[in-house]
């Protein structure tokens, strides 16, 4: 049996089997969220020094809200990736998609690792610049797919709102981590 199926389901023509399609978008979507986790200290006493605002969610929070939204990135991707057909147009697609999951997962690491609240700033709104690109991508080929985004895209433009606020109330926190052991 041939690796293309030739029928179409729910309006998606599909070039590749769909468990093979959501299969692959889901290990890559897992991969950023694991490479980015390595990142994240939340309890070291560089992060705990920081002034926060008052309404930034309890710790606790964000595992709650980002499980499904990358549930919600995986199914997006395997669906607008089906819905794309051949191999030439969902290049694209799965194009905006990698970009998209290497500034999610850079993220932890700007703020994180470089101890840097500026440098996670310019993460999110690089962040917030992809998923617009990657809801307007993926529009193109399946509005279901575009509309799944839209939760996530919400939930990181408030995250650049708290990196910003964090930014302004520590503004000397990256050269102060440089000079800490």
């Amino acid at each position: 049996m041939s690796m293309r199926l030739i029928s179409e389901h729910g309006g998606e023509k599909l070039g590749v089997r769909p468990w093979m399609r959501f299969g692959a978008v889901g290990v890559a979507v897992t991969t950023a969220a694991a490479v980015g986790g390595r990142a994240v200290d939340a309890d070291s006493a560089w992060y705990g020094s920081l002034r926060k605002p008052g309404w930034q969610p309890p710790s606790w929070a964000f595992g709650v809200v980002w499980t499904p939204l990358y549930a919600t990135i995986a199914y997006a991707g395997g669906r607008a990736l089906g819905a794309a057909g051949d191999r030439r147009r969902r290049t694209r697609p799965a194009a905006s998609l990698a970009i998209n999951l290497t500034l999610n997962a850079g993220w932890n690491w700007l703020f994180f690792s470089l101890r840097s609240p500026q440098a996670g700033l310019v993460g999110t709104v690089l962040i917030d610049l992809s998923n617009v690109e990657l809801i307007h991508r993926m529009a193109r080929t399946n509005w279901a797919a575009a509309r799944a985004l839209l939760p996530y895209a919400a939930w990181c433009g408030f995250a650049t709102a708290l990196n910003g606020s964090i930014a302004r109330q520590n503004p000397k926190a990256t050269a102060v981590a440089r000079h800490s052991p």
